[in-house]
């Protein structure tokens, strides 16, 4: 079974943490990629710079970014293929300020649904 954590970037990582995700698209500034701690940084599986710029200049609502965003992880099948190869505790780690909004929930539900 495979439990879903979330964590931001700038936290310590830790020991229970299990495989880290990064789950955003650019990598955040003022981090290392050795402080990080980072196992994987699927790329594909992350909101496309169309709709992430719209988004964050208010184009469109969270409703309908998590929408959009959801139909480009079942068109690309990235949830699915990144969800294959988990197992244990997986943490998703983002520099989004509030995790509880925007692309991290979307993902989450997405890779628990393909598990």
């Amino acid at each position: 079974m495979t439990e879903f954590k979330v964590k931001r970037v700038h936290e310590d990582p830790s020991e229970d943490d299990g495989r880290r995700i990064l789950v955003d698209r650019l990598w955040p500034r003022g981090i290392s990629k050795q402080a990080a701690k980072i196992d994987d940084w699927p790329k594909d599986a992350t909101p496309s710079t169309e709709l992430r710029n719209a988004y964050h200049h208010g184009e469109v609502d969270e409703a309908e970014f998590a929408e959009r965003y959801r139909t480009e992880l079942e068109t690309s099948g990235a949830a699915v293929a990144l969800a294959l190869d988990l197992s244990g505790t997986v943490t998703l780690v983002t520099a989004v300020k509030e995790p509880d909004h925007g692309h991290v929930p979307v993902l989450r539900q997405a890779l628990t649904e393909a598990i």
